[in-house]
């Protein structure tokens, strides 16, 4: 995925405070990486590996992180004073959608008793993802654009 360059790199945030939105994105999208290198690996199963363990692990986070969406659109929605709010708040109810949905995929996924590459590579390929992880992407780019015109007036 191309990257926000307002993202993480090499462990450091840049000069702004990463907003909780921003965290939940680099959660996700860690996620996403994570799997679709899973999937470039040929698995049959998770069973048994550091790597199933490790898989599980982020998928439960990005899922745990998904939930908590909607409360972190809401706190920017204050805490950045984001207007006109009905904008706002028309688009947190898409990205809400969409990360309900992922969820709804990725739980899906989480219940099966083997977890193979194939499945991974289906779930990556799943229209909800793509669209949660857009959604991301176009929030973080805003925030972030919020961030950089407040630090220049002051």
């Amino acid at each position: 995925m191309s990257g926000n360059p307002q993202r993480k790199r090499n462990g450091v945030w840049p000069p702004a405070m990463p907003t909780e939105i921003e965290e939940h994105c680099e959660t996700i999208e860690d996620c996403y990486e994570f799997t679709l290198s899973y999937a470039a690996k040929g698995l049959a199963t998770d069973e048994g590996s550091d790597l199933g363990k490790q898989l599980r692990e982020k998928l439960t986070a990005a899922v745990k992180t998904m939930r908590g969406l909607e409360a972190s659109c809401a706190l920017a929605l204050v805490e950045l004073k984001l207007t006109p709010g009905q904008t706002y708040d028309a688009f947190f109810a898409v990205l809400a959608r969409d990360a309900q949905s992922s969820v709804a995929a990725i739980e899906l996924v989480l219940a099966q008793p083997v977890i193979s590459s194939q499945l991974i590579d289906n779930l990556n390929a799943s229209i909800h993802l793509r669209a949660l992880l857009t959604d991301l992407f176009l929030i973080t780019d805003v925030v972030a654009s919020r961030q950089a015109k407040a630090e220049a007036s002051q």
